[in-house]
């Protein structure tokens, strides 16, 4: 026990906190010198990716795709890097000791990591065969929503609602685009049968010559009545088409709809009103006095 104490209070203490200290300082060191060139990295890639202009090199949304992928990449390099850096400085760890034992543990974990190494490939083969880019909408799966990040692993796709997906690349399979080519844009209207069917044609061509050239910017094939396309229980339906850019074809529908309403009304021309009938018993409604004066059928005294 008086060795050990001996031994204790002979340590060089002194020598030790700076060893620390240094330590520590490297450390920090080392992590904003990553930051700043981590920073300084993203900031040339902007740069590469969009002209002095601001006009982008690629298209928009496939250069927001790239740049997003490029920065995941750049993250694990430079954070692979750091620890690497930190190990071998302070543990005085061989590089090329370590870089072997990497990959004998590499090829140890690769049976284990094979969903990894599937994400990144499926995170390659998206991004060489352009499925999909940031700020398209696209549904795969039971998810639906805008691409709002690409990453070497994994892709965030933002629902309607709000909610984000984050979503293995490996698991993608199967995409449906709708941000890609012209978009349909179709509404129907219900028309009574006993309405003139030609005029309300006629009127709803009208409002389609409006929209299209209000808001053509918006437009690839100009909205069009198709007739009749079919006979419900108790109305007509007909259809009008367009087709649009990729994202407009909603707000060309509603505009359309909206338009045909008014002119429906200033040209006296009925849609259907669905009214409920409510059948009552009226003795239910009767005043106290008459069901207390009501006795029934009259009898025939004999």
């Amino acid at each position: 026990m008086n060795v050990t104490w001996q031994n204790i209070s002979d340590f060089d203490w002194h020598k030790f906190g700076f060893f620390a200290l240094y330590n520590i300082l490297y450390i920090v060191v080392i992590l904003v010198v990553a930051r700043v060139v981590y920073g300084l990295l993203i900031y040339l890639l902007r740069r590469m990716l969009v002209d002095r202009k601001g006009k982008h090199l690629l298209d928009e949304r496939k250069a927001n795709t790239l740049f997003s992928l490029l920065r995941s990449v750049l993250f694990y390099v430079i954070t692979f890097t750091v620890v690497l850096q930190t190990l071998t400085r302070i543990f005085n760890f061989n590089t090329g000791t370590l870089m072997a034992s990497a990959s004998v543990l590499g090829v140890a974990l690769g049976f284990g990591s094979q969903s990894l190494v599937k994400d990144i490939i499926g995170g390659f083969f998206i991004l060489f065969e352009d499925q999909f880019s940031v700020g398209e909408l696209v549904q795969t799966g039971e998810f639906t929503g805008t691409i709002e990040e690409t990453g070497i692993r994994t892709t965030h796709i933002r629902a309607w609602g709000g909610e984000l997906h984050i979503i293995p690349n490996g698991s993608i399979t199967a995409v449906t685009n709708f941000s890609r080519g012209k978009m349909l844009a179709k509404v129907e209207i219900q028309i009574p049968y006993d309405e003139d069917l030609d005029r309300a044609m006629g009127v709803m061509s009208e409002v389609c010559e409006e929209v299209s050239v209000e808001f053509g910017e918006k437009i690839i094939e100009a909205p069009t009545v198709q007739g009749v396309t079919q006979f419900g229980e108790r109305n007509v339906v007909l259809r009008v088409i367009a087709f649009t850019k990729p994202d407009e074809q909603w707000s060309i529908e509603r505009e359309l709809r909206r338009r045909i309403h008014s002119a429906f009304l200033k040209k006296g021309i009925r849609t259907p009103q669905f009214q409920s009938v409510i059948m009552t018993d009226p003795m239910k409604h009767a005043s106290n006095d008459q069901k207390e004066t009501y006795d029934g059928p009259s009898k025939t005294e004999g």
